[in-house]
């Protein structure tokens, strides 16, 4: 068992990394077997959260209305990160959208990792469900607040060692860090009737544009003016 890593989870609008964004970061950092520091953040997004996401997270527009912006976030975690093994539950997913978001950033986010999904795959395939949730409650770990990123990282931590305790000794190999990998497609830039909707949606909403039209996406301008619309109708 590692005594010194990363667990870490993320919340996000959607489930593409090139076309979502991530809303929220939580992560705790172990070292020898004691959690010695902790990060928890919600970040900005481009576009209103959907309710079905709100639903979900219990993370509402005005709870980010103040945030700050994903680079800022993501540099501070990337720091909190150092050269720690990632620890996760369906952790390519939630690396995936911290490799995206890093990239738009221009920073670099390679990592080792454990994935606790892949492990209850191997070990559970008796259980229907190999959630977060089923596994938390299969083995009686509390989740004061599941899908929120810490708690759901804390969680995580948790199965992890009981995992780990249980049948690390008899598959070792299954608990080995190994290199996390996400190929990240070059983003088209968005287009000049995409940045004209924007600025007349936004104008007609009265609020601010916080994209920069020199460097936003074709994808992340179709996010945001879906977002706008959906705020508009609802």
């Amino acid at each position: 068992m590692l005594k010194s890593y990363i667990a870490f989870d993320v919340e996000t609008t959607g489930l593409n990394p090139l076309e979502n964004e991530i809303i929220e970061i939580g992560a705790l950092k172990v070292r020898n077997g004691r959690v010695s520091e902790r990060f928890m953040e919600l970040i900005r997004p481009h576009a209103p959260i959907s309710p079905e996401i709100t639903q979900l997270t219990g993370i509402t527009n005005e709870m980010v209305s103040s945030a700050r912006e994903r680079r800022q976030v993501l540099s501070d975690f990337l720091d909190f990160c150092e050269e720690d093994v990632l620890i996760g539950h369906n952790v390519s997913f939630d690396y995936s959208f911290m490799k995206a978001g890093a990239a738009l950033d221009g920073m670099s986010f390679e990592k080792m990792g454990i994935d606790t999904l892949k492990i209850a795959k191997k070990v559970h395939k008796d259980l229907d469900s190999k959630s977060l949730g089923s596994l938390c409650e299969y083995y009686k770990i509390e989740n004061k607040s599941a899908h929120r990123a810490y708690h759901d990282a804390l969680a995580t931590a948790k199965l992890y060692q009981t995992l780990a305790h249980y049948f690390e000794e008899t598959d070792p190999k299954l608990f080995a860090p190994v290199q996390l990998t996400y190929k990240i497609r070059k983003p088209q830039p968005a287009t000049p009737k995409q940045l004209s909707f924007l600025d007349s949606l936004s104008r007609k909403k009265g609020m601010p544009q916080n994209w920069d039209p020199e460097t936003l996406s074709r994808s992340e301008a179709s996010r945001i003016i879906d977002g706008l619309l959906k705020a508009e109708n609802t």
